[in-house]
């Protein structure tokens, strides 16, 4: 009985001791701002331009650094992936710009560690 209790509690104690948090590296979530596209800018269907956003204040620990670049259209995410997977703190990836109909309120989303958009621009070369 007593080596039953005796047993009981070193197992309790090395859970206990088991629980402790350990620390991990601090890191920050980094939401670059986009830079181009941005307001007045127009673009072309199957045109090339380089996306590029600000990296001056990257942290050194980022969360996510696999980027994503999503077209929005009216504030709403469409399924259209323009490019995954390259580093976000490059600073700038180059897209073929996407048969889609033409318009004044396109905007791209920039996901990493965090979602950020453009502001909007135009989408032009296609009449349906």
């Amino acid at each position: 009985m007593n080596f039953t209790s005796l047993l009981f509690a070193f197992v309790s104690v090395f859970t206990l001791v088991l629980a402790i948090p350990v620390n991990l590296d601090k890191r920050d979530v980094f939401v670059p701002p986009i830079l181009y596209p941005h307001s007045g800018t127009v673009w072309t269907i199957n045109q090339h331009h380089n996306v590029t956003w600000d990296t001056s204040h990257a942290p050194v620990n980022i969360t996510n650094s696999r980027g994503i670049i999503m077209l929005r259209k009216d504030n709403i995410a469409t399924p259209l992936i323009l490019a995954e997977g390259f580093d976000i703190r490059l600073g700038r990836f180059e897209i073929t710009v996407p048969w889609v109909v033409q318009g004044d309120d396109y905007s791209l989303v920039l996901f990493g560690d965090s979602g950020n958009w453009s502001e909007n621009f135009t989408i032009t070369g296609a009449d349906i």
